[in-house]
């Protein structure tokens, strides 16, 4: 997601409130209210962690606010102290989030844990950097971020293992049978989408992108996509050789917003997803499962209509 900047997001009042409980004279990566101290960069790993965490955890995610763009974050002295006395951090990685790598390195803590999603799962830098909408690497992470909180806390260690077990046998397993169930019913399904974004995940469902590579990078990195990209990308949604259109909602272009336009015209049923969890108070299995489902309906109506043609 590429966009003009707009307002930054603050902490201050979270972080405030973590000053109020003690924080404020607690050494870094220690614990708070007897809470241990949790910072991500983006709060799609931000929920994942809470949901981990539970009562044992003070969770503050950088970039909550869906308006905010994590490329051009430009994080406050709030988010600068809360790295610093944070026992975990979870940042994205792959070139998505630099300033949080920045942070760590402007305030080192010997024992603070880090979570770098990317080096994690094997993401190199330049890749597509969306990683959580990789169901694998969403899974890789879950694992990760369980194990730290445990070496984090001993004593509440068979605390996070429930509460992991807790969570994949209900939101995450809910995520993964949706997945399942879409790849059974849909797998070759030809579709069309904006941007990057939605690439991996389309990937796991099995689902064939014929949306140019190179036309998903430009509308992502926010450069012009060509003449030939999207005169190719007219024809698919024209003649209906994709069955849906999956577009970012947070990343909409007017080239985008036209395509968008065209495909409702053209009667191909259009997906809207988006970069960060929307409300930014869903957590995320809730955000997932709401657009899976979205796009099951959208499948669904676009493939009758395949066959009935």
């Amino acid at each position: 997601m590429r966009r003009t900047p707009v307002a930054l997001l603050t902490t201050s009042a979270l972080i405030g409130a973590l000053v109020a409980t003690g924080c404020a004279t607690t050494a870094p990566g220690a614990r708070a209210n007897a809470k241990l101290i949790v910072v991500a960069a983006e709060n799609m790993w931000g929920s994942i962690a809470k949901q981990l965490g539970g009562e044992q955890v003070e969770v503050v995610s950088l970039v909550d606010n869906p308006a905010t763009d994590p490329h051009d974050y430009e994080p406050t002295a709030s988010d600068a102290r809360a790295v610093a006395m944070a026992g975990l951090v979870i940042v994205n990685g792959a070139g998505y989030d630099t300033w949080a790598s920045k942070l760590l390195a402007a305030n080192p803590v010997s024992h603070r844990q880090v979570i770098d999603v990317a080096k994690l799962t094997g993401a190199a830098r330049g890749a597509n950097p969306h990683l959580w909408y990789n169901p694998s690497d969403v899974h890789a992470t879950v694992e990760a971020i369980s194990v730290a909180l445990a070496k984090a806390d001993h004593s509440a260690a068979a605390y996070f293992s429930a509460r992991r077990a807790a969570f994949e046998h209900s939101d995450l397993a809910a995520y993964d049978s949706l997945i399942a169930n879409i790849k059974a019913r849909f797998a070759g399904t030809p579709i069309g989408v904006s941007e990057s974004v939605f690439a991996m995940l389309a990937q796991a469902l099995g689902l064939k992108v014929l949306t140019p590579p190179s036309f998903q990078r430009a509308i992502s990195e926010g450069t012009d996509p060509t003449a030939t990209d999207k005169a190719t990308i007219d024809r698919q949604i024209k003649q209906r050789k994709i069955k849906v259109f999956v577009y970012n909602s947070q990343n909409a272009t007017p080239d985008v917003r036209t395509q968008v336009s065209a495909a409702k015209a053209a009667g191909v049923p259009v997906v809207t997803v988006t970069e960060m969890p929307t409300p930014s108070s869903a957590t995320f299995t809730e955000w997932q499962i709401a657009q899976l489902h979205a796009l099951i309906d959208a499948l669904e109506k676009g493939t009758d209509t395949w066959r009935a043609r």
